[in-house]
C-alpha cells in the first residue's frame, strides 16, 4: 500500500450512513457541520438508483443536511457517462424516479441493457426482454451489484442478485460502474485534487464502501448503521481501518486522530 499522506478529503456514503430513507442518522447533521469546519474537502458518493440526483438532493435538504448538488457523485452519473462513451441505446432497468438522470439518452430500439434497482420492473417479462437483448450481443451495464440495502421496514434485495441472474443465464459478465469499482472512487476524487492516499471513505457497506475504497488506496471507516450486520468487518481483507457506531463517531475519530 502507498505511504499515507495528510488527510485532505472525506468521501461519505448517503443512505445507511447519513440517513435511512426519510430519517437522518441521529446526530449526523451536526457531525457534518463539524467535519466541514475542518480543513478537509467533503464529497458524497452513492450507489442509489431509486431516484435522480435532484430528488436525492431534495430529500437531504428536507433532512436539514447542508449539501450542494456538485458535491454528490452517483453511480447513475457514472452509468450515463459510460452509455454516452459507448454510444449505445440502453434498455433502462431503473426506477422511474431515476429516469431524469438519463434525459436525452436515446432508448428506442435498444442495443444495451442498463440495470439498477428497479423493483417495479423486476418481473419475468421485462427480465426476459433484457435476456434476449444480451443473447443478441448487447452489453450488460450494471449500475452496481449490491446484494441488499436497508429500508425502513428492514433489509431488501439490491440489484446484484438480478444482475447475477442475467449474467448466469447469458454466460456474460456485466460492466459495473458504481462502488466498489476503482474507477468510481477515482472519478469521485477527481474534482478534489486529492490522491486516494489522502482520503478516507465512511460507509455502512463493508464490501462496496470500505473494501472498494481501501482497494484503491484510501482508508475505510465502517459504520454500524444502515445495512451493517454483526461481523461484517470480518468479511473483507484487509479489514476496515476503523469500525464504529455511526457517522458522528467516525467524524470524532477523524477530527481527533487523522488531522
Amino acid at each position: 500500500m502507498a505511504v499515507r499522506r495528510a488527510l485532505k478529503a472525506v468521501l461519505v456514503d448517503l443512505n445507511g450512513t447519513l440517513h435511512i430513507e426519510d430519517a437522518a442518522v441521529p446526530g449526523a447533521q451536526e457531525a457534518l457541520k463539524r467535519l466541514r469546519g475542518s480543513s478537509v474537502i467533503v464529497r458524497f458518493v452513492t450507489n442509489t438508483t431509486k431516484e435522480s440526483k435532484q430528488d436525492l438532493l431534495e430529500r437531504l435538504k428536507k433532512l436539514e443536511f447542508d449539501i450542494s448538488e456538485d458535491e454528490i457523485f452517483t453511480s447513475l452519473t457514472a452509468a450515463r457517462s459510460l452509455v454516452e462513451q459507448k454510444q449505445v441505446r440502453p434498455m433502462l432497468l431503473v426506477d422511474d424516479r431515476a429516469l431524469p438522470d438519463f434525459k436525452g439518452v436515446q432508448t428506442n430500439d435498444p442495443n444495451a441493457v442498463v440495470i439498477g434497482l428497479a423493483p417495479e420492473h423486476f418481473h419475468y417479462q421485462i427480465l426476459n426482454q433484457a435476456f434476449r437483448l444480451l443473447l443478441d450481443g448487447a452489453p450488460l451495464i450494471a449500475i452496481h451489484k449490491a446484494r441488499y440495502y436497508k429500508r425502513k421496514d428492514g433489509l431488501a434485495l439490491g440489484p446484484g442478485p438480478f444482475v447475477t441472474a442475467l449474467e448466469y443465464a447469458t454466460d456474460t459478465s456485466a460492466i459495473v460502474v458504481g462502488k466498489p469499482e476503482k474507477t468510481f472512487f477515482l472519478e469521485a476524487l477527481r474534482g478534489t485534487g486529492c490522491e486516494p492516499e489522502e482520503a478516507v471513505m465512511i460507509g455502512d457497506d463493508c464490501r462496496d464502501d470500505v473494501g472498494g475504497a481501501q482497494n484503491v488506496g484510501m482508508l475505510g471507516i465502517l459504520v454500524k448503521t444502515g445495512k451493517y450486520r454483526a461481523a461484517d468487518e470480518e468479511k473483507i481483507s484487509p479489514p476496515p481501518y476503523l469500525t464504529c457506531e455511526s457517522f458522528p463517531h467516525a467524524v470524532d475519530h477523524i477530527l481527533q486522530h487523522l488531522l
